[in-house]
């Protein structure tokens, strides 16, 4: 054979195997589509009886975005208010709401600027973030949801940053509220920090190395560095969100996941992992750090005119158990009860959601067989 039959021989079995590894390729996607889109239509069906719906909402001059999932539409229905502030979870969290859609009509909620909420409201980012702001929005959506699932009332579950947010709502308007769960449970974010500072200088005990950190970390200044101390801070002690693993795999939770699309996953993996626009978490970082977050503190006000429920880790040092047992203690309400789950950082919803889960139904079963007089305390 010639050289150039030899030259056509080798180009023509190059292109043979090209073709056959694009095939290949193209068979993988269209498999990993097939596959998505099956999970994404199981996870999309309505229960029968149920509601399964997502929708983007006007609430104070924005548009916001809500899922309600719910296995019985005459069920009470639960607004989740997720932590952060900043921190949306709409990404997976329909795996961990899901498990209490027997006993409610669950609804979760992009927070403005975040979320599925962010990418309508690229007017609204300058728009100065207060209390009044929040409250604002929180009242609008009940307002809205009370019309359009035709309830008189909703429960609230907040977790973190949105514990002292649900605390807020609860005890300023009860009169739209049946009672208010808490989670991760946040008091005062200034005494939060400074018994984390007190936390991590026993833990650290002298260590040299934690010197730099433990500097960054100021109660009145949750500038990126400081956050970012914290975090290290709190994973190399065990008590991060890096040392609890959910109970459901978060990877096929968010390629199943059926209100985003492969867009918003790209968006999401891009913002998390390959950005550097972090101008949100400032602005949010800033917020924390201002007077407008002071306002939403519990401290002194502990007179609820609703039940007042906490779902705590023993071991959580990101929003502080101990002082929200403290508060606990003084609280004033028809009905408390406190639930400690035992070995638990600050992701107790997500990463035990079956044990919480048991906590809910728990909670669900009281308020159904208790009466306004019926007082529960632990």
């Amino acid at each position: 054979m010639s050289a150039e039959g030899k030259k056509k021989s080798i180009l023509s079995k190059i292109l043979t195997v090209l073709k056959w590894i694009a095939i290949g390729l193209i068979s993988i996607i269209l498999m990993t589509l097939l596959i998505r889109g099956i999970g994404k239509a199981v996870n999309n069906k309505t229960p029968s009886g149920g509601i399964n719906e997502n929708m983007y909402v006007d609430v104070n001059n924005s548009k916001q975005w809500i899922s309600i999932y719910g296995k019985d539409k005459n069920n009470p229905v639960i607004l989740y208010l997720h932590g952060g502030p900043g921190g949306a979870t709409s990404y997976v969290d329909y795996k961990f709401l899901r498990k209490w859609s027997d006993i409610y009509t669950v609804v979760s909620w992009d927070q403005r600027d975040v979320g599925l909420s962010a990418k309508k409201n690229e007017g609204q980012k300058d728009v100065p973030y207060t209390k009044e702001l929040f409250m604002t929005d929180a009242l609008e959506l009940t307002d809205y949801l009370k019309n359009y699932l035709k309830k008189d009332k909703l429960i609230l579950i907040g977790h973190s940053w949105g514990s002292i947010f649900g605390a807020n709502l609860a005890l300023e308007h009860p009169e739209l509220y049946q009672y208010f769960i808490g989670t991760g449970q946040v008091i005062d974010m200034r005494e939060n920090e400074k018994a984390l500072k007190e936390a991590v200088m026993v833990w650290s005990n002298g260590n040299k190395e934690d010197e730099p950190l433990i500097a960054k970390l100021d109660p009145y200044k949750l500038d990126e560095e400081c956050v970012k101390a914290r975090t290290k801070l709190l994973e190399k002690y065990g008590y991060g969100a890096g040392s609890e693993n959910p109970d459901y795999n978060l990877y096929s939770a968010l390629f199943f996941n059926p209100y985003y699309s492969l867009s918003d996953i790209y968006k999401l993996i891009k913002k998390m992992f390959f950005s550097s626009d972090n101008s949100d978490s400032i602005k949010y970082n800033d917020f924390i750090s201002s007077t407008e977050f002071d306002k939403f503190s519990l401290l002194n006000r502990t007179e609820y005119q609703i039940p007042y429920y906490n779902i705590n880790g023993d071991h959580d040092y990101q929003a502080n158990t101990f002082i929200a047992k403290e508060y606990y203690d003084i609280v004033k309400a028809p009905r408390k009860k406190l639930y400690l789950m035992k070995d638990m950082n600050h992701g107790l919803l997500a990463v035990r959601s079956e044990e919480f889960s048991g906590y809910m139904h728990e909670i669900a079963k009281l308020e159904q067989t208790s009466n306004s007089t019926t007082p529960i305390a632990n």
